[in-house]
């Protein structure tokens, strides 16, 4: 009786919510009833949710699409429903006039289709700062564009995962489209969310250089949000199975194939801990120091809470052992970040052997050295010594003023060109520019000096 009972009132439940739904003043966001009562418990009686953002776009930049569409297929293994899941990316590769695949995303060579079923929530231009942060809020209001208009609606008893994966630099992560994420509107972002009462636990995977800089001196430990980054803060992260026949370019990323190849053979029940993830994680991670940040004390929960699927406790399985040899060389044994868009440029010309190809390699290296010099002169203008161009801040922000900051790169930018994947690298001189004080009117007065000496080269 206790059973037909609890039927009853099931379908008396959604009886009332197809009738609200159904026009009783609600508008569009009466769907919203269905995401609520849709949405699959965690083991606390909560929710899972998951954000997972590729922060570039291109062919070179194959490797960060595919981690996250890796990443969504652990998160449906998992047991997360799409209605739970907002992806972003920008969707430029599975059907790229360069993908020997088409309609295909690998994240390691001879892998399944990583792109079979990925909800691509934004793309295009949608995939920038201010659809992340109205999507991690839950602030559908604030979306901009043509998006599906999911957002992170998650509640007081639920747990949230974000991954986000591609370049970044001192203080910053890429964006596609627009201006980059900095550090302070992440952080602030996530304070935020924990104020509104929106989540239990919230874990953070960043994929991406200087990643530890983004957390470093900003994230508290107890506003429950833990992150674990694929590099410290002053350091790059590295790109993998570089070497793949057919591609020109890296298919993963270290930090994000370390831990999604983990995650990939795991049963249901699994009782692995955060705290063991990050050891095997930074096992594997040859090339770059993988850091925490924020509330360790979460290291002591299942991964199973975020994305592993639940089910019976059993023991957890994996080894974690660092790669061997023969395996690190069929990874390709790993390329700087921001060296994988020119090993790219070199491949492409290497199988075109055409002068095209050829110049749009040295077009890049030209501009890079263009950018080097310009920010050398600037500094050697603005600043006293080398040493301050390179000061690292134990323990605290990058900068004191973020506004600061943001107003230093847009000045650049404007005598100099954009920075761009790789010139993102320069952010932490022009943080040290504002801690010692300088602003952007100093900023304009040597950039305006430095880059008509040595104009801006535009490439690929």
């Amino acid at each position: 009786m206790a059973a037909m009972g609890t039927v009853v009132c099931l379908l008396g439940l959604l009886m009332l919510m197809q009738e609200v739904k159904g026009g009783q003043g609600l508008g569009n966001d009466g769907g919203d009833l269905w995401q609520e009562f849709l949405r699959l418990p965690t083991e606390n009686g909560g929710t899972k949710w998951a954000l997972l953002i590729a922060g570039s776009s291109g062919y070179d930049n194959y490797r960060h699409q595919a981690d996250v569409c890796h990443a969504y297929q652990i998160m449906k293994k998992g047991g997360l429903k799409d209605q739970n899941i907002v992806v972003m990316m920008y969707d430029d590769i599975a059907y790229n006039p360069k993908n020997p695949r088409k309609g295909v995303i690998i994240n390691k060579p001879n892998g399944g289709n990583v792109y079979a079923g990925v909800p691509k929530d934004y793309k295009g231009k949608d995939v920038n700062k201010n659809n992340f942060l109205a999507v991690l809020l839950g602030k559908k209001s604030a979306l901009t564009g043509a998006g599906s208009g999911k957002v992170i609606s998650s509640g007081p008893n639920d747990h949230v995962f974000v991954y986000y994966s591609d370049h970044g630099g001192p203080g910053v992560l890429s964006m596609p489209s627009g201006e980059g994420l900095y550090a302070n509107e992440l952080v602030q972002a996530l304070k935020k969310k924990r104020a509104g009462g929106a989540f239990l636990n919230l874990v953070v995977y960043l994929e991406a250089c200087e990643s530890g800089s983004i957390f470093e001196g900003l994230l508290p430990s107890n506003i429950g949000v833990y992150a674990m980054t694929a590099s410290n803060k002053t350091e790059s992260s590295w790109a993998t199975y570089c070497n793949t026949p057919g591609y020109t370019t890296c298919l993963g990323d270290l930090f994000s194939v370390a831990w999604m190849e983990d995650a990939d053979p795991r049963r249901p029940g699994d009782r692995q801990t955060l705290a063991q993830l990050y050891t095997i994680v930074k096992k594997r991670t040859t090339r770059s120091q993988v850091k925490l940040y924020g509330d360790l004390r979460l290291a002591s929960q299942p991964v199973s809470l975020y994305y592993l699927p639940p089910g019976p406790g059993i023991t957890s399985t994996a080894s974690g052992a660092i790669l061997t040899d023969d395996e690190e060389g069929r990874r390709g044994g790993g390329v700087d970040q921001r060296d994988a868009g020119l090993v790219y440029l070199w491949r492409e010309y290497y199988e075109e052997k055409s002068v095209e190809a050829w110049e749009r390699l040295l077009r890049e290296m030209e501009r890079r050295s263009r950018l080097d010099t310009s920010v050398d002169l600037i500094v050697g203008d603005l600043l006293s010594s080398k040493a301050q161009l390179l000061q690292v801040r134990a323990g605290q922000p990058l900068v004191d003023d973020w506004d600061c900051l943001k107003s230093m790169v847009r000045t650049f930018e404007a005598h100099c060109g954009p920075l761009g994947q790789y010139g993102m690298k320069h952010t932490r001189a022009f943080a040290n520019m504002c801690n010692a004080a300088l602003d952007h009117h100093h900023m304009a007065k040597a950039a305006s000096k430095a880059c008509t000496m040595h104009p801006p080269l535009i490439t690929y």
